[in-house]
């Protein structure tokens, strides 16, 4: 039997605070955007930066802890999969995205302050998501 590996793992900046809804079902899914930078120098010794943004989607209760303690420029550390959906649009049109589906999360860097105006810890903080519970039965969006 041939096995498959779908694995990603990033370290990057979140580009804005996680939005977190509720599937029909109840299930609660958190959205976010990280970016990541890559620096490199060319043959001519000019110094190059690339961003690449990655759409990440967390379910269950890494979707209620990322809602909670994750806020627009912290540094984290994403491991998940890759997963892409399709749909159609209004217009008719077949629309996809490719987004990482969060297994885990790690804050990393320096702490912001949580909505409430307190200072997270300075400890580093490990969520993992429950493997029970990881499906992805229905989407809100």
């Amino acid at each position: 039997m041939s096995r498959g590996l779908n694995k990603v793992m990033i370290i990057g900046h979140l580009g804005r605070d996680p939005e977190m809804r509720y599937t029909p079902s109840g299930r609660p899914v958190t959205t976010f955007s990280v970016a990541t930078t890559r620096n490199w120098n060319t043959a001519d010794g000019e110094r190059r930066q690339q961003t690449e943004w990655f759409n990440i989607v967390a379910w269950g209760s890494l979707a209620e802890i990322c809602k909670e303690f994750l806020v627009k420029g912290q540094q984290v550390y994403i491991e998940g999969r890759l997963q892409t959906r399709r749909w159609k649009a209004e217009d008719g049109s077949e629309r996809h995205t490719t987004e990482i589906v969060a297994k885990e999360m790690v804050m990393l860097g320096n702490r912001k302050k949580r909505a409430n105006g307190e200072e997270d810890p300075e400890e580093e903080d490990a969520f993992s998501l429950d493997e029970d519970n990881d499906t992805d039965d229905d989407f809100p969006f």
